[in-house]
Order: C-alpha cells, then structure tokens, then sequence
C-alpha cells in the first residue's frame, strides 16, 4: 500500500486466531512483545490485530477499562510530548490528519488511548508515547465491538 508520501508498507492483517484464556469474552489483551492485540471472542478464540506500541522509556503494562469511545477524536499533546516536540500544534481538531486517527478508546483515568493512525506505516514498531495505536480500519472494527467497561490489560 502506498502513503500519501509514496512510502510503500505493508499493512498488518488482523485475523481470527485460537486463545485459549480464562478471560471473559469482550477483554482485551494487548501484547506489547509480540506487537499484537486480542480481542477475546471466547471459545478459545479472538480476533488479532496488528498494532505499534511505546517507544523505549514510553511503554508500560497493567490492567485498566475502557472509560470512554470517540469518533475521530480530537487530540491536545501532553505537556511532556509538547516538552519532547516543541514545533507540535497545540491543538488538534478530529479528522484524517489527527495522529489520533478514526477512532480512540480512552483507557482509565490515564493519558492512554487504544487509537487510529495517520501512520500506518508505523505500525509493528515502538513509536507512541504509551498509546497503542492500530490501522483505522483495524481501530474502527474493534471500536465496534468493544464495549465502555471492558477489561485492557496490557502485558510486555
């Protein structure tokens, strides 16, 4: 596939996988080693997706919830991205060229979000300050299937 820079990549197919787990249907696993997320269907099942994670220093594990669900959502950087990255715009309203793609869910009481990308390209590597972030067809399925509430945990 191509970016609108001509940088050629290609794009992490999510699919249907076997997981086993004692989790109830409707969590959601993140893995950052293996750069994947689960959505557990239950049976033994979930859908994988293909995501980018943390830089190094930037990464973290623990378990939260879904607090909250935008459609592409607006996105003001933090006082430490803005530290890291002075020249970022203060401000971002929603749309394609938001780094926070087409579709977020908030996780907690935390800066985090599970998100879109304006970067596919990005995608199986360590790029974000903590979010994990997916293709926006990717984000917009699982948007559509997870729930406020649900369970994230993130493991290394």
């Amino acid at each position: 596939m191509h970016t609108p820079f001509g940088i050629i990549y290609n794009r992490i197919p999510s699919e249907g996988v076997d997981y086993p787990t004692k989790h109830a249907s409707g969590t959601i696993i993140v893995d950052t080693g293996k750069r994947r997320l689960y959505y557990v269907l239950g049976g033994g099942k979930a859908i994988s997706y293909g995501i980018a994670v943390g830089m190094e220093g930037y990464g973290w594990s623990g378990v939260s919830t879904i607090s909250a669900k935008r459609e592409w959502p607006d996105w003001t950087p933090t006082p430490g991205i803005l530290a890291r990255f002075p020249k970022l715009p203060r401000h971002m309203d929603g749309g394609p060229d938001n780094p926070l793609g087409a579709r977020a869910l908030y996780l907690g009481a935390s800066l985090y979000r599970i998100h879109g990308t304006n970067e596919p390209w990005k995608l199986g590597g360590s790029v974000s300050s903590g979010c994990i972030r997916m293709s926006n067809d990717d984000v917009i399925d699982l948007y559509n299937r997870a729930k406020v509430g649900a369970t994230v945990i993130v493991q290394r």
